[in-house]
C-alpha cells in the first residue's frame, strides 16, 4: 500500500492541530510538521486537504443502520414534512408498488400533527393495510385495514409496555405507542436475510459518505416489528463487506427477565473472532419518550398527569445489570425522563467502569444526578441534534414538563463541568446521521438552517444556551469519545492507530459558529483505504 501524506490543511489532534499526517500500511505513521513528514517519507503520495480539516473517522455511539436501510428501501418519509407531503409520498409509493401486500416504512414527525397524533382515517384511502413507524420509533401510524387485520378493537386492552391511542368512544385512532406497535408490526411481511444484509450495506455506504467509520447499533434484536439484525452483521463481517468497526448492543427483551442472560452470552459468542463486529453490549430501554408521556418522570406530567413507564422494574433492573456487568457486558441504556436516568444510574452503582457503561439520550437530568456520571464512570451518550426549539419541544414537551424540569433538558455543559466522559451519536433514522448537524446544535443550541424544523417560529432562538459546549468538545465526543466507548483502536490521530479518517471540505474551526452545519465530508478512509 502506497504511503499517503495528508497536507495542505490542518489535522485535528488531541492537543490542538497538526500540519500533516503520514499513513503507512493502513496505520497512522506520524503526525506533525509537513516538512518533517516529507523527509520521513519522500516517496509518499501527497493528498491535498485544500484548506480543509482532517479528522479521525467519526464513531456514532447510538444508531440503527439496518432499520434505516430498510426504511430507505420502503416508504421513507423522514426527508419531507407535513401531512400533505406525507400523503402524496404514500400515495405515490402505493402506485409504484402495486404488488406489495402492505404499505410499510416510516419517518413521520409528530410535530406535523395536532397534538402529535395522526389518525387512521388519513390513510384509509389505501387499498391495503399500512404500518408507518414514527420518526422516533416509539409509535406507529396504521390505517383501519391494519387494525382489522390485527383484530384491534375498542375492547382490546393496552399491553403492559405500550398504549393504543383511542377516540373519545374508545375506538382505536390508528396510533400505537411503544409495545403496542408489535400488535400490528409483527404482522407485516418479514424481510429476507438478503434484504437485511442489503439494508446494512446501503446504510454503511451512506454513513461512509458522512465520515462515519464505526458505530454502535443500539438495537440488535427483534423490536417494534423489526427482525433480528445479528445474522446480517455476522454475514457481512464474515465475508468482509462490513468494513466499519461495529459494536452491536443486544436487545434486552422487556417481556423476559434474567433468564435471557444466558442467551445474550450465546449471541455474544456467535460474533467472537470477527474483525469488524462484536456483540459485547446489551441495550436496555428503560422508558419511552416525553412527547407521548411514556418517558419516566418523578413528578407527574403537567395538565395530563401520570409519570410515564419504567419498562424494567427498578429492583429487578439492579440485579440484571449486576449480572451483565459480572459477565463483562457493556450496558447501553435508553433513558429520557429524569426518573429513568436515576434508575439507570442506580443500577450502574457498584459496576465496573472498565465495562464502559453508558446512558443515551439524557433528555432530563435532575441537578442531583448530574455529578453521578463522573463519580460512577458512566459515559453520557449525547444525541445533540434534539436540543433545540422545535414543535415537539415547544408544544409537546415544555408545557407538560413544567418548571423547573423543562430547564433540566439536555444539560451538556453541566455534564462537562462535572468531568463527565462524553460520547455522541445520531439515533439515525430517528434524526439525521450527519455529525455536523448535531455538532452545530451542540455549539449553537439552534436548528441548523438545513433542518425542516428551521422555519419553526422559535427555531432561531437558542434553547437553554447556557448548556452549549464548544466545537472541540463535541468533535472529540464524536471521535475519541465514541471510539473509546466501543473499545475501538481508532478515533485519535496519533501514530500506531488505524488510519480511519474523514477529510472535510472546510475547517469548521475557522467558520462562524452559525456555519458549522455547512461542513461536508470530501473523502473517508478505513485502514488507509478510501471507502468514500
Amino acid at each position: 500500500m502506497t504511503d499517503l501524506l495528508f497536507r495542505g490543511g490542518r489535522a485535528f489532534t488531541p492537543d490542538g492541530f497538526a500540519e500533516a499526517v503520514l499513513v503507512r500500511d493502513g496505520l497512522i505513521a506520524a503526525v506533525g510538521a509537513e516538512a518533517d513528514l516529507a523527509r520521513l517519507a519522500p516517496a509518499a503520495e501527497p493528498y491535498d486537504l485544500d484548506g480543509g480539516l482532517l479528522t479521525p473517522g467519526f464513531t456514532d455511539a447510538h444508531i440503527h443502520p439496518v432499520q434505516a436501510g430498510l426504511e430507505r428501501a420502503r416508504c421513507e418519509l423522514s426527508e419531507i414534512f407535513g401531512l400533505d407531503a406525507y400523503l402524496a409520498k404514500i400515495a405515490d409509493y402505493a402506485t409504484k408498488n402495486p404488488d406489495k401486500e402492505w404499505i410499510d416504512g416510516g419517518g413521520w414527525d409528530m410535530a406535523a400533527f395536532p397534538g402529535g397524533l395522526p389518525h387512521r382515517s388519513q390513510l384509509d384511502f389505501l387499498d391495503r393495510p399500512a404500518y408507518l413507524i414514527q420518526r422516533d420509533h416509539h409509535a406507529a401510524w396504521v390505517n383501519t385495514r391494519a387494525l382489522e387485520r390485527a383484530g384491534i378493537t375498542r375492547d382490546t386492552p393496552d399491553p403492559a409496555d405500550g398504549r393504543i391511542e383511542r377516540d373519545p368512544d374508545g375506538t382505536p385512532t390508528g396510533v400505537l405507542h411503544e409495545g403496542a406497535m408489535d400488535l400490528v408490526g409483527l404482522l407485516t411481511p418479514r424481510p429476507t436475510p438478503a434484504d437485511l444484509t442489503a439494508a446494512l450495506l446501503n446504510a454503511q455506504a451512506h454513513l461512509f459518505s458522512l465520515g462515519i467509520t464505526g458505530w454502535q447499533d443500539a438495537i440488535v434484536g427483534s423490536y417494534a416489528g423489526s427482525d433480528d439484525q445479528l445474522p446480517a452483521y455476522l454475514a457481512a463481517a464474515g465475508d468482509g463487506t462490513l468494513k466499519a468497526r461495529v459494536v452491536g448492543a443486544l436487545w434486552w427483551d422487556r417481556a423476559q427477565g434474567g433468564e435471557q442472560i444466558a442467551s445474550l452470552a450465546e449471541r455474544r459468542a456467535a460474533a467472537e473472532g470477527l474483525d469488524r463486529f462484536r456483540a459485547t453490549a446489551v441495550k436496555i430501554m428503560q422508558d419511552g419518550i416525553a412527547e407521548n408521556f411514556t418517558a419516566a418522570v418523578i413528578e407527574p406530567y403537567c395538565h395530563c398527569g401520570g409519570t410515564g413507564l419504567s419498562y424494567v422494574e427498578p429492583e429487578l433492573l439492579n440485579g440484571y445489570v449486576k449480572q451483565l456487568d459480572t459477565l463483562g457486558f457493556q450496558v447501553h441504556f435508553h433513558a429520557i425522563g429524569e426518573r429513568a436516568v436515576r434508575e439507570a444510574l442506580d443500577a450502574l452503582t457498584g459496576t465496573d467502569p472498565a465495562n464502559r457503561h453508558h446512558v443515551a439520550h439524557l433528555q432530563i437530568i435532575t441537578p442531583e444526578d448530574l455529578p453521578r456520571f463522573a463519580a460512577l464512570g458512566v459515559t453520557a451518550n449525547l444525541q445533540a441534534l434534539w436540543a433545540t426549539h422545535h414543535a415537539q419541544m415547544d408544544e409537546l414537551c415544555i408545557p407538560y414538563l413544567g418548571s423547573p424540569r423543562a430547564e433540566w433538558q439536555y444539560p451538556f455543559a453541566d455534564l462537562v463541568a462535572r468531568g463527565t466522559r462524553l460520547a455522541a451519536g445520531s439515533d439515525w433514522p430517528v434524526s439525521s446521521a450527519d455529525p455536523f448537524q448535531a455538532m452545530h446544535v451542540a455549539v449553537n443550541r439552534t436548528e441548523p438552517p438545513s433542518s425542516h424544523h428551521a422555519d419553526y417560529p422559535t427555531a432561531g432562538q437558542p434553547f437553554l444556551p447556557g448548556q452549549a459546549i464548544d466545537l472541540r468538545t463535541i468533535l472529540t465526543a464524536y471521535t475519541a469519545g465514541s471510539a473509546w466507548l466501543n473499545s475501538s483502536p481508532a478515533g485519535v490521530l496519533e501514530p500506531g492507530r488505524p488510519a480511519d479518517l474523514a477529510v472535510l471540505d472546510r475547517d469548521p474551526f475557522a467558520l462562524d459558529p452559525g456555519e458549522i452545519w455547512t461542513t461536508k465530508v470530501r473523502a473517508t478512509f478505513v485502514d488507509g483505504e478510501q471507502v468514500h
